[in-house]
């Protein structure tokens, strides 16, 4: 099984880690069993890595899904990093249409498209994507993830039931401490972390993450 389809099995809810900056803290999430790592490439971000920056991401192929987070950045790049062997996957975290995404779709580059949600009616649209997963976060103008804030849980409870096709990640203010309810109040395939995770900004708080497997009802690895 691909880390992908690993990343997406709906038999476990998988972890993501995302805002990582340096490859010191990457290669540790390898370690601990992570499955998959985030890198923001938006240059407005807090948690912004330069693509010239980012090479360390080839030494971690086949060791965890890579994740290149994007926001209104024309196709190009992404598309680029994918084919260097850089990411294995594409986020787009801003207001793409379904028209944005075609290069990644008629590419068959795996994509993840990002909604902030307020409520259902949010979410009308999403499969008019294409996307390989949507990642449901808290509703933030200009902001684009990041925000610690969590959204109604039962708002993407609802549309997973509605859209079982859809692998369907969780974001938006997951802590430690409300980990296991958000697996089970929303069961998605995976839980998205950001801010949950941090020492700072960027710099990753590793009791944290191992708190987060623990959530999951998984052991750190050795």
């Amino acid at each position: 099984m691909s880390l992908l389809a690993q990343f997406l099995d709906p038999s476990q809810v998988s972890l993501k880690i995302c805002g990582v900056t340096t490859r010191e803290d990457a290669e540790e999430l390898v370690a601990k069993g992570v499955d998959a790592l985030g890198v923001n490439f938006w240059p407005k971000s807090k948690r912004y890595l330069s693509p010239n920056d980012a090479t360390w991401l080839d030494s971690l192929a086949g060791k965890i899904l890579r994740v290149g987070v994007f926001v209104n950045e024309p196709s190009a790049l992404p598309l680029q990093l994918v084919r260097d062997g850089y990411l294995d996957v594409v986020q787009l975290h801003g207001d793409e249409t379904p028209e944005e995404v075609a290069p990644f779709r008629d590419a068959g580059i795996p994509f993840i498209k990002a909604i902030g949600v307020r409520t259902l009616a949010d979410l009308e649209r999403v499969t008019n994507f294409g996307a390989t997963a949507v990642l449901l976060d808290a509703h933030a103008p200009g902001i684009y993830g990041g925000t610690g804030e969590v959204f109604d849980w039962e708002v993407a409870s609802n549309f997973r039931r509605a859209h079982p096709q859809l692998p369907v990640i969780l974001a938006g203010g997951i802590m430690p401490e409300n980990a296991a309810l958000a697996a089970m109040s929303v069961q998605p395939a995976a839980l998205d972390i950001a801010s949950g995770a941090e020492i700072s900004p960027g710099i990753k708080d590793f009791q944290k993450v191992a708190a987060f497997l623990a959530a999951l009802h998984r052991s750190p690895s050795c």
